[in-house]
């Protein structure tokens, strides 16, 4: 863990360069979008960003049930708030129907009886509908409900929460609540500098852990406990906190997004200025999400979609509180990474070994150092020891400087922008004199310096002193915090540092191809394979040649007009799966071939009570990679698109990518490169190299489909898409569309 800092701070966002060691923020990238943008589906593309300033430093603050009573609930939330208020410098008003006074301080009998509008109402009553409806004439700005029994009870209170949410948006007022807590009001250290972490959570208890790091000398800012966010949410306080110039990066713990949409424009904005988000998001499993859904009353998502969108976006995904901790301070802390070569340094070649193995797994690049560079490095380290990556060095110099000059000479490589070292255990002197030098020298660089401090005691003075003493250096007590925190710092440079944000380039107005597309829809239907290729058609997506016939003969005529030999299928709005009812046939090389094949799939039908609008006869498109391109609704998000390995392994396999609309080119070929059988496109026991940019560009019109028809399309499915040799393109060889 990072310890204290200390440095000027500055308040400028495009050139915070401060001796604490926080990274330089990114400049804005391509804010061209304006509030009430909207997409092509009606949907905005900008974040909302509430000014929150006088919700977290409030002038006044009026305190509905407050009480001194002793023994009360409502009288210890009541003492807090008064020492809240007094730190903040806000008036504190009590309100409350029969008392004079609370705590010494003059009390009004209702929230109508205040002399003057109040920038925040604290509600310390069991039902705050009829508060907040009293409120709306009071111009208060800002009001927090504790009370629960909410849409986290089950419909009943789901459905009080909508009235009570309903009243909030009448009033104008916005709320945090219900089902929240004191957290906002903590007591935060002023005493420590640098850029500070932002921490939102639903669960006040989960963020804890990040709460406590200010004993670590951590700097925390704001903590937005959102409970059930019947009108505050995740995403609010998000774009509130990107752009607050003291906060270095955003920790959240999530349980249910309340809007996708939302969050995904808030994470746009913070990438939009550089700033971190680290996230726990519980749902992973069936039993996390519907533990989740009980405890706040909001969807979870699907979680293969969240996950997807969270990188899409940026946004660092973390299982653990731990690792939330730790990723969210080194992001918040670190200089922007000179390179991304990894050095390993340690006193000990098997703690050397382990360490890079992991680290390798996990992705980092750990460069082997140039001979020129070794050669230097054995002027203090024995030559039988390794110093290629890992530096093994057998044993920390302690009595003299050369151990300052090894741990210099690797930070000056140009190659190497983290050294890492690994110290499994307390070896007085040596582990002693280890930290020290590591500290001095993180003090002398800007590259990043991390240690992993082993010991399960953690009272070793050169842990608690030397190192969380130090402003440059970053402590780990773990192997796995330390290389996914180092992992999402690299990965959030690399990201911000060419970040365009997708909603810029979003369609604002219809293209041609809606017009032609909506005339083809049907409004709660399936379309038929030819009326679904038709929709592919409208928006510049090959299908193979072919025609719909009614008769034998007309088969034969068609089969002749698209070139033998043909594939002749049945084609119907029932019909999803065809090749198991026998209703394809393939390779058909005569006319008699044709009759035969148009008799026996017209009888199958009829014995299928399967209603036809005809059979399709179809051109036979050569070999090449199977794929499949789909459109989905998610509860969440809204429309999302996946590609991945298809035909009939489809899902068996299972090897897909989804990604949330809009996106560009380069998140379509990441989206390639996420499949496991990615391989399969650049060729592989001979075959031809299959034709990438034709697969992604089917990927992209098909976004561009899924945004355009968001009202009108439910589902779309392309498999097999056929992705022909490179040069050649890709056939949609079937598809399946069902409207809304």
């Amino acid at each position: 863990m990072l310890g204290s800092t200390h440095g000027t701070f500055t308040t400028d966002l495009r050139a915070r360069v401060v001796a604490c060691g926080e990274s330089p923020r990114a400049a804005v990238h391509g804010v061209t979008t304006a509030p009430g943008d909207q997409d092509v589906s009606g949907r905005p593309l900008y974040a909302a960003v509430p000014d929150l300033d006088r919700f977290f430093r409030p002038e006044s603050v009026a305190v509905v049930g407050a009480s001194d009573a002793e023994g009360r609930p409502n009288t210890g939330i009541t003492r807090q708030l008064l020492a809240w208020a007094e730190r903040v410098g806000a008036r504190l008003v009590p309100v409350h129907p029969t008392r004079t006074s609370v705590f010494g301080i003059p009390c009004v009998p209702s929230v109508g009886a205040l002399a003057e509008p109040v920038d925040l109402a604290v509600l310390l009553v069991a039902d705050p509908l009829p508060v907040i409806e009293e409120l709306a004439e009071t111009k208060v700005r800002f009001a927090v409900a504790f009370a629960s029994g909410f849409a986290e009870t089950g419909a009943a209170g789901a459905a009080a929460q909508e009235r009570l949410a309903a009243a909030v948006r009448r009033s104008g007022i916005r709320l945090l609540g219900p089902n929240t807590n004191l957290n906002a009001f903590e007591r935060f250290r002023e005493d420590l500098d640098g850029p500070a972490v932002a921490l939102i959570t639903q669960s006040g208890h989960q963020g804890r852990p990040v709460f406590t790091l200010q004993e670590l000398g951590v700097r925390l800012s704001h903590w937005a406990p959102t409970g059930n966010e019947a009108d505050l949410e995740t995403a609010d306080f998000l774009s509130y906190f990107a752009g607050r110039p003291e906060v270095g990066a955003i920790a959240c713990y999530v349980e249910g997004l309340k809007d996708g949409r939302s969050f995904l424009l808030a994470a746009d904005r913070a990438a939009r200025h550089g700033v971190p988000v680290v996230a726990v998001k519980v749902g992973r499993t069936e039993t996390g999400a519907r533990t989740a859904a009980s405890h706040t009353g909001k969807l979870t998502g699907a979680d293969r979609v969240v996950d997807a969108a969270m990188r899409q976006f940026g946004v660092i995904r973390v299982d653990g509180l731990d690792q939330l901790q730790d990723t969210a301070t080194l992001l918040a802390r670190a200089r922007r990474p000179q390179a991304d070569g990894v050095v390993v340094y340690s006193i000990s070649g098997g703690t050397g070994a382990h360490f890079a193995d992991l680290a390798t797994a996990a992705g980092l690049r750990l460069p082997t150092l140039p001979q020129a560079r070794q050669d230097e490095l054995h002027q203090w380290i024995p030559e039988y020891l390794s110093v290629a990556n890992p530096v093994d060095n057998g044993g920390h110099p302690v009595g003299d400087w050369r151990g300052r000059k090894i741990i210099d000479a690797i930070l000056a490589d140009p190659s190497v922008g983290v050294l890492i070292c690994p110290i499994t255990g307390p070896f007085p002197p040596m582990s002693d004199r280890l930290a020290q030098d590591l500290v001095d020298a993180a003090e002398a660089t800007d590259k990043l310096v991390c240690v992993v401090w082993g010991s399960p005691v953690g009272t070793e003075d050169a842990y608690r002193t030397t190192l969380l003493g130090s402003s440059r250096v970053a402590t780990f007590r773990t192997f796995a915090n330390c290389i996914g925190a180092v992992k999402a710092y690299l990965d959030h440079h690399r990201f911000t540092g060419t970040y365009r944000s997708p909603f810029d380039e979003a369609p604002r107005t219809p293209s041609p191809s809606f017009r032609k597309a909506q005339a083809l829809m049907r409004p709660g239907r399936r379309l038929s394979e030819h009326a679904a290729k038709q929709l592919l058609r409208a928006y510049g997506i090959r299908v193979p040649r072919e025609q719909l016939v009614t008769s034998a003969a007309a088969a034969v005529r068609a089969a002749g007009l698209v070139g033998y030999p043909v594939v002749m299928k049945a084609s119907g709005a029932q019909l999803a799966h065809k090749t198991e009812l026998g209703l394809v046939k393939v390779g058909l090389t005569s006319a008699s071939q044709v009759r035969d094949a148009y008799r026996e799939l017209t009888d199958i039908a009829r014995f299928e009570s399967i209603d036809l609008d005809g059979i399709l006869v179809c051109q036979m498109v050569g070999r090449g990679v199977e794929m499949v391109v789909g459109v989905t609704r998610d509860e969440l998000f809204g429309p999302t698109v996946t590609v991945g390995l298809g035909g009939v392994l489809v899902e068996v396999l299972d090897d897909t990518a989804v990604r949330v609309p809009p996106f560009g080119e380069h998140e379509a070929r990441s989206m390639l490169a996420e499949l496991r059988g990615r391989a399969l496109l650049d060729g592989v026991r001979g075959a031809p190299p299959a034709d990438v940019d034709a697969l992604v560009e089917v990927v992209l019109r098909v976004q561009r489909m899924a945004l355009e028809l968001d009202g009108d399309l439910a589902e779309l499915d392309i498999n097999p898409l056929m992705v022909l040799p490179r040069g050649q393109g890709a056939v949609a060889l079937d598809a399946l569309a069902v409207c809304r």
